[in-house]
């Protein structure tokens, strides 16, 4: 599995695809968070980042499909699939370290926002006037959330074999379980919507956001994961029916 994971690494680090996502994704929160009036910091006149976690699952919903498009569509589509699966590895070896290479690339975009949380805590009156526990809560919950949009978008490349196919399954799978049941709560009232909301990854999200680590919100986050790694394991499988 680390070999896999070392060889997906390394090629995402070889092409443009990495180096692209990881500016956009940095420009665009620098942006919300520093420079638009609307959303930044300076203006907002409050030391936290709020602004970064809030945008951060939006970039995310785009840049990690685009991310993940490639890990067994592009293997289809070059015919190296066969030869992939004949090597003496198990399809949950082949599986995990490809989705590890994906994760390991979405969380190294996260580690140059440090920078801002070190420049808020500069910049607060008195300094370090920053609630630190939410802050690593929001990290903690956009790590997981980076997670599940992973194994979207590995589960979406796995069933398909074009890769702008598997880039739009995974953004509308992401969309739908990201923010659909929140829109879907939104229709009822009461403890309906309350139990609708639970089934979508916003309401974790803003849970552990405000640093309050769950249960059962890690619970939620890694059961949706294991489930999506065991469908797209269960589509590798389908060759041998």
């Amino acid at each position: 599995m680390f070999a896999i994971l070392r060889k997906e690494f390394n090629a995402f680090l070889s092409s443009p695809v990495a180096y692209v996502v990881l500016g956009v994704f940095l420009v665009a929160t620098g942006l919300f968070v520093w420079v638009f009036p609307d959303s930044s910091v300076l203006d907002y006149g409050y030391a936290d980042l709020q602004t970064l976690f809030n945008i951060a699952p939006w970039i995310f919903l785009f840049l990690i499909p685009a991310i993940t498009m490639r890990t067994f569509a592009e293997e289809k589509k070059a015919g190296t699939i066969e030869l992939l699966l004949t090597r003496p590895l198990t399809d949950g070896q082949i599986l995990g370290g490809k989705f590890l290479a994906c994760l390991l690339l979405a969380l190294l975009a996260l580690l140059p926002t440090l920078l801002y949380y070190y420049s808020v805590y500069k910049l607060g009156n008195p300094e370090g006037n920053i609630d630190s526990a939410a802050t690593v809560g929001s990290y903690l919950g956009l790590a997981l959330l980076a997670g599940v949009f992973v194994a979207m978008g590995v589960f979406a490349s796995a069933i398909t074999r074009d890769q702008i196919i598997a880039f739009l399954v995974a953004v509308v799978g992401c969309f739908l379980v990201y923010s659909g049941f929140d829109s879907l709560a939104s229709v009822f009232e009461g403890s309906a919507a309350y139990y609708i909301s639970q089934l979508g990854i916003a309401a974790h999200y803003r849970d552990i956001s405000k640093g309050l680590i769950d249960s059962r919100d890690l619970t939620y986050f890694f059961s949706l994961i294991a489930g999506l790694l065991l469908a797209t394991r269960l589509v590798l499988q389908s060759r041998n029916w």
